[in-house]
């Protein structure tokens, strides 16, 4: 009994010491540039990072000089990546192992949070014109030069075509116009926006494509441009430009990373990056079968479940591993409810016209809101290593509506909104006011231990009302199938990505045509008027925010979206974890951020060798 006790106050003081680190998540320093509201000053901070060597320009790392040699293993949860293909991935695994294969012209410097160079070697910013000069001599992995045709072709063929993943085509859209794109010669491009236009910079971190490899498929539309990378493209034929090269993919298994020895990033003895030979992704099944493969010593960093961080961190001290606290996750995990209302192709109703009346009705989310009992997650799921989210942003962006409170669980609030809807409770059972059982399926991706919890936990809170909860853990490619192709579903667990600094990159989530618009996707050709009110208001804010220049005149904007879905409830926010990892102690130029985690400098990372200790 006193090891259980023990254990019970190790995990809730460890809890809180954690949960007190969320609301210091973004340095001070973090978006001076940012909050002072002239785009002109996120520039690069520091231009001899640049090094000209036998004619091509580099990019100098200034982290410290490493050891080349050596292999990290990561884990990958899941069945692996559904392509390579920079430019059409729609999941986080696809989404990062393509992005070691393809860099951008520019990427976020990981604690500023300001905007840099990489593929390119500088710009400059002229009101509403953005020229970018991109570096000469670096080669695509073939020994192709990358020059400005590969930008104007990356841009002009795909993103503007919309080919692939559409979001970044209809990020950069204002008042329903592109950017104009031109090339100035073989090494400098420009585009001119309709009008000054604050998130446009973060818009060219979009990977650029070699277009002799690249446009033999998308000048033959859609079906085959989507198809190409597939996972069983042959490794040796892909040509890109990243620090590592695909070496070999195991279905199921592993994917293999090797060094690109021509990358164009040199260190500080201007020796070329990266430091590492090989970068392995293991595939795991789900987050039991990582720990397991951490602990014996065959992957070598774990992300870890609230459950697991007081052991853990009891143990390092004697272990070969560090834990790191990166603060509360950029991202969102949240309860999606379907409020579409139209037939898929073969003339059947996604969900059904009785659900519509449900889903479509908000005094009915609002019930299923407050029967959610976050702090009992928090508590059983996280084990005190979170904090409740209400809102559309996360809890470490800078533009986080604090005037959302939020609210305890309260049945009887549930109740009396369910009432004031015209359910009513017979023996136990919620009937509409049509006498139609209240029966829906919940969803979630299989393999995730927290979700899968948390898909149990409100089905018992929503049972309570009297509802039928047919919860349904699938594989993740299933769910993301029904969720943005069939839209088969009523509700289910989800979580997106998002960035602490632009709450712009959310737009093809809250725009009413946008491709991640889950609650309620339309085709392309939907009629406007068959909005709700508060879309139409979503769609004015998103168009208007992203022409305001400053953080003050933006906040008030980004503040109102937040508070729209907080009164709607078609998304329904759950809790935020604190990332807490753990990673080998032989993993060198670890310089950890809240913004970009552990791994983003992976070019720059070496591991210590036994003997050189």
């Amino acid at each position: 009994m006193k090891r259980v006790l023990f254990w019970i106050a190790v995990i809730l003081i460890f809890g809180l010491c954690l949960k007190g680190c969320v609301k210091k998540d973004i340095p001070e320093k973090y978006s001076e540039n940012i909050l002072s509201g002239n785009i002109e000053n996120i520039l690069y901070p520091d231009k001899n990072k640049n090094v000209e060597i036998n004619g091509v320009e580099y990019l100098q790392s200034q982290a410290p000089v490493g050891k080349f040699g050596g292999q990290i293993v990561v884990s990958a949860i899941g069945e692996g990546p559904k392509t390579f293909n920079p430019c059409n991935t729609k999941d986080a695994t696809s989404a990062s192992m393509a992005g070691l294969l393809y860099d951008g012209l520019l990427t976020t410097e990981p604690v500023t949070g300001e905007v840099i160079p990489l593929l390119a070697k500088s710009f400059e910013i002229r009101g509403n014109e953005y020229v970018i000069y991109l570096r000469k001599g670096i080669k695509w992995t073939d020994g192709t030069p990358i020059t400005a045709e590969d930008v104007i072709y990356t841009y002009k063929d795909i993103v503007y075509a919309g080919l692939g993943n559409t979001a970044t085509r209809d990020a950069m859209m204002i008042k329903g116009k592109l950017p104009e794109l031109l090339k100035l010669d073989d090494y400098t491009i420009k585009f001119i926006t309709p009008e000054p236009f604050a998130p446009f910079l973060r818009q060219l971190t979009y990977p650029i494509v070699p277009k002799h490899y690249f446009k033999p498929y998308s000048d033959k539309g859609d079906s085959v441009f989507n198809a190409f990378l597939n996972p069983d493209t042959p490794p040796k034929q892909i040509v890109s430009s990243g620090a590592f090269k695909l070496k070999e993919y195991v279905p199921a298994q592993r994917v293999v990373f090797e060094r690109n020895s021509d990358y164009y990033k040199v260190n500080l003895d201007n020796k070329k990056l990266p430091y590492l030979d090989k970068l392995i992704y293991l595939i795991v099944g789900d987050t039991n079968n990582e720990i397991l493969k951490f602990e014996a010593g065959e992957i070598d960093v774990l992300s870890l479940r609230g459950s697991n961080v007081a052991r853990y961190k009891i143990k390092e001290a004697n272990s070969n591993y560090k834990i790191y606290n990166l603060g509360a996750d950029n991202g969102t995990l949240f309860l999606v409810i379907n409020l579409g209302n139209r037939k898929n192709k073969e003339g059947k109703w996604n969900v059904s016209p009785i659900k519509q009346n449900w889903f479509r009705n908000r005094d009915f989310r609002t019930a299923v809101d407050w029967a959610v009992d976050r702090d009992g997650m928090i508590k059983n799921i996280a084990q005190g290593v979170a904090e409740p989210l209400f809102t559309a942003e996360g809890l470490s962006s800078i533009y986080l509506n604090k005037e959302i409170k939020g609210h305890p669980k309260d049945k009887n609030v549930s109740k009396a909104s369910l009432e004031k809807a015209g359910f009513k409770l017979d023996n136990g059972i919620l009937y509409d006011n049509k006498g139609n059982r209240v029966e829906f399926d919940l969803y979630t991706n299989a393999g995730s231990i927290d979700r899968e919890s948390i898909g149990v936990m409100i089905k018992q809170d929503l049972e309570e009302l009297g509802m039928k909860v047919n919860f349904k853990p699938i594989e993740f490619n299933s769910l993301v199938n029904k969720l943005s192709n069939t839209q088969d579903w009523d509700m289910a667990i989800m979580g997106l990505t998002g960035s602490p600094l632009e709450p712009h990159d959310g737009k093809n989530v809250w725009m009413s045509n946008g491709p991640l618009h889950l609650f309620n996707q339309r085709p392309q050709n939907y009629q406007k008027d068959d909005r709700f009110d508060w879309e139409i208001e979503l769609d004015n804010i998103f168009e208007e925010g992203a022409l305001k220049l400053s953080y003050k005149d933006r906040k008030p904007i980004y503040d109102k979206y937040q508070t729209i879905i907080y009164n709607e409830k078609p998304i329904i926010y759950l809790y935020s974890p604190i990332r807490i990892t753990a990673i080998r102690k032989k993993i060198q130029n670890i310089f950890p951020s809240k913004l970009s985690g552990l791994l983003y400098n992976i070019d720059e990372i070496y591991v210590e060798k036994e003997e050189d200790k």
